[in-house]
């Protein structure tokens, strides 16, 4: 069974730093995209940024320039680096991992990100 373990949230203040990491484990093949969402409470889940397998990256408008994606393909592990973090960024981030011949998809737990002002 395929799992996502998140880590790497926390309060920050405005201004501020994160790393996110997201750790994938079991039988993983034909890996096609990782990627990162966040969800704040009365909110749809919205996308921050994406992964391919090739390495093309994909990012929300709201965070170019400040958020940076990236990957250790031997360590199934994608990260997100989130520079210059707002309070309305406040929201729990989850993970997700899509492989397989026909995409499955895969979801962390999330992990909860708090930015005071």
């Amino acid at each position: 069974q395929v799992q996502l373990v998140e880590s790497g949230g926390g309060l920050v203040q405005a201004g501020g730093s994160l790393r996110l990491s997201c750790a994938a484990s079991g039988s993983i093949f034909r890996m096609q995209l990782m990627g990162w969402y966040r969800q704040a409470p009365g909110n749809q889940r919205e996308l921050v940024a994406t992964i391919t397998s090739g390495g093309n990256t994909n990012y929300a408008d709201s965070v170019k320039g400040r958020f940076a994606i990236s990957r250790d393909n031997g360590k199934n592990t994608v990260y997100l680096q989130m520079n210059g973090l707002k309070p309305e960024e406040t929201a729990m981030y989850y993970c997700k991992l899509i492989y397989g011949w026909t995409a499955r998809e895969v979801w962390g737990q999330g992990t909860l990100v708090t930015v005071s002002s």
